[in-house]
């Protein structure tokens, strides 16, 4: 495939989950991401971690408020903030210190410890799209792709089961992570 057809190929999925993604109901999402954290928090990976990359989910994303929320006091919770074209991570400090961004409407915390990539143990990595070999596909922008050049954590991608597809397709620039869950499996 050449970049126009990846290109191409990668908007047509984006929009079919779209699509699937409109007949989830709310509940379905709180009982499906109850699953998937329960899995993630089995893991050796992250039990063994110490500072754990999260993200502040947007409605329709795999929640993860609960599990930042339960996990802020047990281990170092950092969340991205968006500044330009790059994702900076910031500790988490409550709710009380999230704020709505202006560039995507993304919670984000504004006060915290900045936190280097590189002392990131475990991350975990939303997304529209994965297959089994750990390829993702974003939202389009690159920002989780450049991130994650910046550090050897452990990268968990986590999705509902109609987003994990046979085969998701990549460009160069594109980074996998080291497994997908999802309510149907690891």
């Amino acid at each position: 495939m050449n970049h126009e057809e990846i290109k191409n190929r990668k908007k047509e999925l984006r929009k079919l989950i779209k699509e699937k993604k409109k007949n989830f109901t709310p509940e379905n999402a709180a009982i499906h991401s109850a699953i998937i954290f329960s899995r993630v928090e089995s893991l050796s990976q992250f039990k063994q971690a110490k500072t754990v990359l999260a993200y502040w989910s947007l409605p329709d994303e795999v929640s993860t408020h609960n599990f930042v929320q339960k996990w802020a006091h047990k281990k170092r919770i950092v969340l991205p903030i968006v500044i330009g074209d790059t994702l900076e991570l910031r500790a988490f400090n409550g709710l009380e210190s999230l704020v709505t961004s202006d560039s995507f409407g993304i919670q984000e915390p504004k006060t915290g410890e900045l936190i280097d990539p590189q002392e990131v143990d475990f991350a975990i990595i939303p997304g529209i799209a994965f297959d089994k070999k750990g390829n993702r596909l974003g939202r389009g922008k690159g920002y989780y792709d450049r991130l994650l050049k910046q550090t050897n954590a452990y990268k968990v991608a986590v999705g509902y089961d109609f987003q994990v597809i046979d085969e998701v397709p990549v460009s160069s620039f594109d980074v996998s992570v080291d497994l997908v869950v999802s309510p149907g499996g690891i």
